[in-house]
């Protein structure tokens, strides 16, 4: 084992959840193997056909991840992990709200519009077993074809730019996660993202969806957000802007009164910023090289494991 790669406890997690051949499509590739090609990726931000010998076939590390982006199983994966964590006590569900701009490597753009790969054991007229988030990024399912928009790319002065929607925890770990063109604005993201929310019981029992508070900076100050969070029973700290404030004390008495604002709880907000910069450890999700946004998506969702099972 090298620096970097699965240790024995974290395949132990791990193990018991990866898909198992159905002795009808061939073998599968040990998956520990493959996962540790993966992570040397992630870490590393290497072209796929520069890996090293020690993890096999590049083509089988690189199909395997889109693969696994696409059918949703690092998003599961993600979710076992919070569960387990959930049912020990060991999530703060205090969590707060930010993105982050990632740059786009040239190579990221031209992305072909073939759709998600087929699941192995999938007959060829079925349907295609494609996770929810994955659709979400699939050009087929925006109007015009999709291109560069319809792979989470975005232009701006300073070239290609994807955006990273984070919720995190009150212990520094992402909770949820969304990808945007780079130009999307961060308030236009905040029910998605928090939509995202989805940890297991450990019993019986729907996932909870729902965290204690939630904890935001200005960007994320407008009437509609605000009423979301109203209706779900959520406690937030949001700031109010100057100009927000500055009409409301206008209209008088008609303005309504202030948003409430607890100093020491937005002090906590530091925590997704921390989260994102464990994101970023990675080099292959701080600087996109994925042409397909549900293939970059896959990646940081990988990433995010990697952060829970190290914690």
């Amino acid at each position: 084992m090298s620096r970097g790669d699965l240790t024995d406890g974290e395949w132990a997690v791990l193990k018991p959840l990866l898909p198992v051949s159905n002795n009808r499509c061939g073998r599968w590739r040990d998956h520990r193997q493959v996962i540790n090609g993966i992570i040397h990726r992630l870490s590393t931000g290497v072209q796929w056909r520069e890996l090293p010998e020690r993890f096999g076939p590049w083509k089988t590390v690189h199909k395997r991840h889109a693969l696994w982006s696409a059918d949703g199983t690092w998003e599961r994966l993600l979710q076992h992990v919070q569960a387990v964590a959930d049912a020990a006590g060991d999530i703060d569900w205090d969590v707060n709200v930010d993105s982050t701009s990632v740059r786009a490597h040239q190579h990221a753009a031209g992305a072909p519009k073939n759709p998600p790969p087929v699941p192995p054991g999938s007959s060829k007229g079925g349907a295609t077993k494609i996770s929810s988030r994955a659709r979400a990024h699939h050009p087929a399912a925006l109007p015009g074809g999709g291109g560069a928009a319809g792979e989470a790319l975005g232009r701006s002065r300073g070239g290609l730019t994807t955006k990273i929607h984070v919720v995190a925890e009150g212990r520094c770990r992402p909770l949820s996660l969304l990808i945007t063109p780079g130009q999307r604005a961060d308030c236009t993201q905040f029910e998605p993202v928090m939509d995202q929310i989805r940890v297991a019981r450990a019993g019986l029992g729907r996932p909870r969806r729902t965290p204690d508070s939630v904890g935001a900076d200005k960007a994320y100050s407008n009437r509609k957000i605000r009423t979301y969070l109203r209706k779900r029973g959520i406690r937030h700290v949001i700031p109010e802007k100057k100009d927000h404030k500055a009409a409301r004390l206008r209209r008088g008495s008609r303005g309504g009164r202030p948003p409430g604002y607890d100093k020491e709880r937005y002090k906590a907000r530091n925590t997704v910023e921390r989260a994102i910069g464990k994101l970023k450890q990675f080099r292959a999700v701080a600087t996109r090289y994925d042409q397909r946004g549900y293939v970059y998506l896959g990646t940081v969702t990988a990433a995010a494991l990697l952060i829970w099972l190290r914690s």
